[in-house]
């Protein structure tokens, strides 16, 4: 027990220390960049049954970020997006959610009203993993100039640590030079006590604990995570 609060107190020290940076400070070249974003739908941000307020609360930060890159001169904003068919699998481990056509799997208004929109290119998927069945490993091919990756979106401890492992562990197995670089600020997942879980017959799950942890857990694999970047 004294051996896992050390590593907790670690854990919380790391994640305390976490600094903000500019596209200065990362050395970030417009041309060779290109900013993800996952599932910044409306089916976890404002309609449905897997709504969260704290990927709500995100949105402000995700948009500034949409905007300074623009402003940069990044022309590649990549949107993947959970559109599910509506017998997946994964409705065993989770609500139903983001049906294909329906306006859970819309983007967020305050990102699709965005005046540069017309540069997304959008990509659904019908599992927490940007791997299968999307086109993306495609267009990586087609555009390997790009060599650097900005993640923001949800959950942390799923969709987003799915895809920056891909993104860094693709890289890796190819033996190909490419940063996968994650904002703190910029990315969160849901919260599920003890309490309601037992009520509702579900798996907990602590938000902050799964923030930091998977967080760490991208770090230790070579993604560069940030506080902010501006």
């Amino acid at each position: 027990m004294k051996r896992n609060q050390e590593f907790l107190n670690w854990l919380d020290e790391w994640f305390k220390g976490l600094k903000p940076a500019t596209f200065k400070d990362l050395k970030i070249v417009s041309g060779k960049t290109a900013l993800v974003s996952v599932d910044m739908v409306k089916g976890f941000c404002s309609t449905g049954p897997l709504v969260s307020p704290d990927i709500a609360a995100i949105i402000p930060e995700i948009v500034s970020l949409f905007q300074n890159s623009h402003k940069l001169g990044i022309k590649h904003f990549l949107l993947f997006q959970d559109t599910h068919h509506p017998e997946t699998p994964e409705f065993t481990s989770y609500p139903p959610h983001c049906l294909k056509g329906s306006g859970e799997s819309e983007t967020i208004d305050e990102i699709a009203g965005l005046p540069f929109a017309g540069r997304f290119t959008v990509f659904e998927k019908n599992s927490i993993s940007p791997a299968y069945q999307t086109g993306f490993d495609d267009w990586l091919k087609k555009h390997p100039a790009i060599n650097t990756f900005i993640m923001v979106g949800n959950c942390t401890d799923l969709c987003v640590y799915s895809h920056a492992m891909h993104l860094r562990l693709s890289a890796n197995a190819a033996n190909l030079k490419r940063r996968v670089i994650v904002p703190e600020n910029c990315v969160a997942t849901y919260d599920m006590p003890v309490s309601t879980a037992k009520k509702i017959g579900a798996l907990p799950h602590d938000r902050r604990h799964l923030h930091k942890i998977f967080l760490y857990h991208l770090s230790l694999n070579g993604v560069e995570i940030v506080r902010s970047i501006s």
